[in-house]
Order: structure tokens, then C-alpha cells, then sequence
């Protein structure tokens, strides 16, 4: 007789074992059709898993999050079922959930084309709206593996066969489609109703490159109408924010296979990459950090005492000259750690903050290339605090405040902080590990943050914060981070002398505010959709003539900008202004400025703000405090 504790505390009493969905049918017939499934005492379960004790229920609908997750996780199942309609050879390996959907791996003979796409949606959609009635059914596992292998299933009885023997095993069968799986899922097909098949790629059998290659589609499913056609035009708008082709059109860097992964900025990107940096430099001397610079490639006993080389050796690009081995640096903790241990340090010098915008170097995989935003070669806002473990939490809020204040001028104000725990390989013993994680939170706690914790997935060297950003289309983006390290400074030996004479440990604090330059400005580019606010923008304004008439004055006003720090350029080509205007307002110029005769009379401009906006005629004086006060605003214009 159990007794079924719903979520607002009301207790529900039956006589017998009874099932998800019969508890949902007893509160209500609304309840019951909209059920996806339930959590019973926190676990996740289809509506037809049987409750035989007393325990805590919650009916899962699409209004939760939960249930958008059985809704994605069902529609991959949906799509390898229509797959093995339309290709009956075609083989199924594994259709995980995703971020924003799901995908599905096949092995067939040939590239699945967009053409196939869409009849493979168009099947889907069948399928869903015969409502047909997903059932999960329990198994031996050897007679799996043998009722796989005799459907050609040859991946799927691989997968199967690396279960240990005698444990038993969960299908799931729809129709004729019968697939492995932990579930849950829907109670029936008619439940996925809002769906689209996004594309193909490449995929390795169990992510090794060894393996045979299979196909990957990709698919994202959403509880309501409104909630696919959101997304899906917020990846129209994401594709026409995509920083490669705006890199192209703006003429702001390129890449090219001779250096996968590294960056080859033109003129302007480069002058978008100093006013981020200078920028930063500014604040970094104004929060009391010395810059420094550390060699790019060290001796590979360095790294092997850091702990590098036994933990990202796979990361890391190497070299050798003279019989010796080198690393080229992926991060820079080990150099800052080098200049504090060259010479005697006191208490009376700590916290000493070391900044360096250091050129790091990281063998990442090709596929994972993406633009700025996942490099080989990249540029750190890194700096380094040691202090006593007494400053830690003043050091942690300082850089708080510090960050903040940074993502605002940049125009980010929306900032989700996230805790990372000790990972399963890591430096360090557990005592040494509560200190650092509660280090963090007692900071989190003084500057007022409400923060999410991520267990196993801090560094091997201690726990981090991470700051993430939200961008103008409401995407996620992990930038700041400050890591607090007690295992680094004893690895490599660091110590000061405390005010009793005797020598102890600093205690180390890795951070980061925009993370990698490239990929923080690849955000920028998207963010703003390279329409860069004035202060950022590489050309601040552009001064044209009517006509040949007016090409010295429109060059005085140039250099009369110059002078005051603006950064002008004159189009004084043989063209009508007409055409002048357009092409410069394609490339999101902040400011252009038309000079003709009578401009040139009275020493004024006629002004037009990006976006067309006319702002009439005024004097070049005027102009500049205009532009004086719009860059001191930074974050307002943003």
C-alpha cells in the first residue's frame, strides 16, 4: 500500500503498486495526458515505471526542464527510427541529448545529402502523428547482443556486449524500431511534435580517429511551437553575427590551413585587438599589478615539476634542440611562479599581482577548430596574486569588483558565476582541497554572489570560479576565471619569509577577466555584430567630400581628429557621395561626416550616426566633444 508524496506535500494513498501515470491520472485527466514522465525520489522515469512503495513523486511535463530532456532524447530515437525506415541498411550506434537538442551517429554506405535531411524530418513528423506507443522492455544481455548482431546491428551489439555479464538491460521499442537505452522516454510518439534536423557531420566510432568514421545528424526538439521557431531565428541571427564572415567583410583577420589555429590580423582587426588591450592594461595598473613578460618555450623538466607534463602533456606542442626537450608554453603559471621565486620575497610584498598578456600555445584537435573562437595559438589577460592565505577573500572580492566593472564597459551585464570542485585527477590532498574550495566560497559569499557549484570539474591544480557572459542573442559564454591554488607554489618551490622569520608557502591565485583575447574579441564581433560601439570601433569616423573642391578641408578635419586622438580617415575618391555613404555604412563605420562647399565655408561637417540617423550639420568642435564624451561613456553606448 504505498503511500505517494506529491511535490506540494499532499499524501496519496493506494491500495496496490500503481504507476506514474495512474497516480497522474487520479489527480486529474489534464495531468495525465500531459505527463511525459516522472521523478520518483529524484530519479528520472518513464510514466509506466511502477511505484511499490511509499515514495516522492513529481509528474514531469514539458513545462519542465526535465521533461525537455525526455522530449530530446525521445526525438533522437524518433530520428534513428525513420533513418532505418528510409535506409534500411544504414546501422545505429548512439543519439545522446545535447545542448539545445540532440544528435544520432549512423554507419552507412554512403553521405547522407540535404535532400535526405528532409525526408528523414518529413518521416519523423509521420511517425510522430500516428502516436504510436514507446514501451521499455527488460533483457539479458547476451540475448540482446545476439538479437542485435542478427539485424546487422553490429555497433549496437558492440555497445551491448561491453555491459558486464548477467546484468540486465533496457530497450525501448516504438513500432518496428527497437533501440538500447537507459530512458526514459515519452509514452508515445505524438508527445514530439516540434522538431527540425539541422545537418551532417563527420563522426569517429567512440571518438577515436582509428575507429571507422560515421555520420552524425543533428536535430534540436522543443516543447512548444514558439520555442523552435525562437531558436531557430536566433540561429539566423547567430549566422549573420558569425565573426568568420564578418572578420571577411569588415576586413579584420583571416586564417588559412598553412597555420591552422593561429590568427592573421589586418590593420584594423589589430587596432579592435590594442584598444582591447590597452584597455585592459590600464585597469590592470590601476588595480595594482605589475606586467611582465616569460619566455614562450621552456625546459621540460619545468613542466614535469608543475605537474604540466603528466597532466596536459597531450595539450602541449613540443620541440628539441641540443638534446634537451622543450614545451611550448599552454599557460603561463609556471614562468609567473619564476620570476617570484628570483629572489628573497617577505611578507611585506604580498599580495604581488603579476599581469602578462601571454602568448600561449595549445595542440588542439583540428575538428574542434572554430574561427577565434577555438585557436591554437591565443593571447591571455593572465595574471597571477600571491598572497597569504589571510588575503585570500580581499584578493577574490577585489577581482570580483574588478570584473564586473570590466564586462559593463563592454556592455555585459548579464553574469551567471559557477563554482568548479575538485576533479577525479587532480594535485593535492583533500584537506588541502577543502581549504581552497571553501577559500572560494567564503569570497563568493563577501561580494554577494549566488554562484552554482559543478563538481569534478575544476583544474588538477585547485577549484575555480567562472564567470559566464550572456551576449546580445542570450548565448552563454565562459570568459573570467579565478582559480585559487595551494599545490603550484609548493611543486615549484615557492616561499616567502612570514613576519616570524620562518618560510612559508604563498598561496596562489590563477585570473583571468576576458580569458583569451581572440576568442573574448570574436565574442565582440557577434555580440555587436561588428557595429563595435565608438570607443572599441577601429574607424571612428570617415570624413568625404562632395567634391573635388573640398579634399583639403575634408584632409584638415582628418588631421584635426588625429590630433585628438580620433581615429578618422578621409575617402576622397572620385565618386558620388551617395556611393561613398553606402559602402562605408556596410562596413558599420560609427560616424561619417559629408563635407561640401558650404561645410567648408563655415568649418562645420553634416553628421550621420550609423544607422542612418542624421544629426545635421555642426561645427568640427562640437563633433569632437561629442565623441570625447560617447567614448568616457563605454558601457552607456555599448
Amino acid at each position: 500500500m504505498p503511500n505517494i508524496t506529491l511535490p506540494d506535500g499532499s499524501v496519496r494513498s493506494f491500495d496496490a503498486a500503481v504507476s506514474v501515470f495512474d497516480v497522474a491520472a487520479s489527480i486529474g485527466a489534464g495531468l495525465a495526458k500531459a505527463a511525459l514522465a516522472g521523478k520518483v525520489d529524484g530519479a528520472v522515469v518513464d510514466t509506466s515505471y511502477v511505484i511499490d512503495r511509499d515514495a516522492a513523486l513529481a509528474i514531469i511535463t514539458d513545462k519542465d526542464a526535465d521533461g525537455l530532456e525526455v522530449i530530446r532524447h525521445s526525438t533522437a530515437h524518433l530520428l534513428a527510427y525513420a533513418v532505418k525506415e528510409l535506409f534500411p541498411e544504414a546501422q545505429v550506434t548512439i543519439g545522446p541529448v545535447i545542448e539545445n537538442g540532440f544528435y544520432y551517429d549512423f554507419a552507412y554506405s554512403r553521405a547522407f545529402t540535404p535532400e535526405d535531411l528532409v525526408a528523414i524530418e518529413k518521416r519523423m513528423s509521420e511517425l510522430a502523428k500516428k502516436d504510436i506507443c514507446v514501451t521499455r522492455e527488460e533483457w539479458d544481455r547476451d540475448e540482446a547482443v545476439k538479437f542485435f548482431l542478427g539485424l546487422g546491428e553490429h555497433y549496437k551489439a558492440e555497445l551491448i556486449a561491453a555491459i558486464p555479464a548477467g546484468q540486465t538491460i533496457s530497450l525501448y521499442r516504438e513500432g518496428d524500431f527497437i533501440d538500447l537505452c537507459r530512458g526514459p522516454h515519452v509514452p508515445s510518439t505524438g508527445k514530439l511534435k516540434f522538431f527540425k534536423l539541422m545537418k551532417v557531420a563527420g563522426a569517429y566510432w567512440r571518438g577515436d580517429a582509428k575507429n571507422a568514421q560515421l555520420q552524425r545528424i543533428y536535430g534540436t526538439a522543443w516543447a512548444k511551437k514558439e520555442e523552435l521557431e525562437a531558436y531557430l531565428h536566433m540561429l539566423e541571427e547567430a549566422d549573420k553575427r558569425d565573426h568568420r564572415r564578418l572578420g571577411r567583410q569588415l576586413d579584420l583577420f583571416h586564417m588559412q590551413d598553412e597555420a591552422p589555429g593561429m590568427v592573421f590580423w589586418h590593420p584594423k582587426g589589430w587596432t579592435l585587438w590594442q584598444q582591447v588591450e590597452q584597455y585592459m592594461r590600464a585597469r590592470l595598473i590601476d588595480a595594482g599589478y605589475d606586467e611582465v613578460r616569460t619566455p614562450t618555450i621552456m625546459d621540460r623538466t619545468l613542466w614535469e615539476k608543475s605537474g604540466h607534463w603528466e597532466n596536459y602533456r597531450d595539450n602541449m606542442f613540443t620541440t628539441e634542440s641540443e638534446k634537451r626537450d622543450y614545451a611550448v608554453k599552454p599557460m603561463n603559471c609556471p614562468g609567473h611562479v619564476q620570476i617570484f621565486n628570483h629572489g628573497l620575497r617577505s611578507y611585506r610584498d604580498l599580495p604581488l599581482r603579476l599581469a602578462e598578456f601571454g602568448s600561449c600555445h595549445r595542440n588542439e584537435p583540428s575538428g574542434a577548430l572554430h574561427g577565434l573562437m577555438r585557436v591554437r595559438g591565443f593571447v591571455q589577460d593572465d595574471a597571477h596574486i600571491f598572497c597569504t592565505e589571510a588575503q585570500i577573500e580581499a584578493e577574490a572580492t577585489a577581482f570580483d569588483k574588478l570584473l564586473m566593472s570590466v564586462y559593463t564597459d563592454f556592455g555585459f551585464t548579464d553574469v551567471a558565476v559557477k563554482l568548479a570542485l575538485r576533479p577525479e585527477k587532480r594535485a593535492g590532498s583533500d584537506e588541502t582541497w577543502d581549504r581552497a574550495e571553501e577559500g572560494l566560497r567564503a569570497a563568493l559569499r563577501a561580494s554577494g554572489k549566488e554562484w552554482e557549484e559543478m563538481p569534478g570539474e575544476g583544474a588538477f591544480y585547485g577549484p575555480k570560479v567562472e564567470y559566464h557572459i550572456k551576449d546580445a542573442l542570450g548565448r552563454s559564454w565562459q570568459c573570467g576565471t579565478i582559480q585559487l591554488d595551494f599545490v603550484l607554489p609548493e611543486r615549484l618551490g615557492a616561499e616567502y619569509v612570514a613576519e616570524d622569520n620562518s618560510r612559508q608557502r604563498p598561496v596562489m591565485l590563477h585570473r583571468a577577466i576576458l580569458g583569451s583575447l581572440e576568442r573574448f574579441i570574436g565574442i565582440l564581433i557577434e555580440n555587436f555584430s561588428g557595429a563595435f560601439p565608438l570607443w572599441l570601433a577601429p574607424t571612428q569616423v570617415v570624413v568625404m567630400n562632395i567634391s573635388e573642391g573640398q579634399a583639403d578641408y575634408v584632409a584638415e578635419v582628418v588631421k584635426t581628429l588625429l590630433a585628438q586622438g580620433i581615429r578618422a580617415q578621409a575617402d576622397l575618391r572620385n565618386e558620388k557621395i551617395t556611393y561613398k555613404i553606402r559602402e562605408h555604412s556596410l562596413q558599420k563605420h560609427p560616424y561619417l561626416l559629408v563635407a561640401g562647399d558650404k561645410e567648408k565655408a563655415a568649418g562645420t561637417v553634416a553628421v550621420r550616426a550609423r544607422g542612418g540617423q542624421d544629426l545635421g550639420v555642426m561645427p568640427v568642435s562640437e563633433l569632437i566633444e561629442r565623441l570625447r564624451r560617447e567614448v568616457l561613456a563605454r558601457g552607456a553606448g555599448a
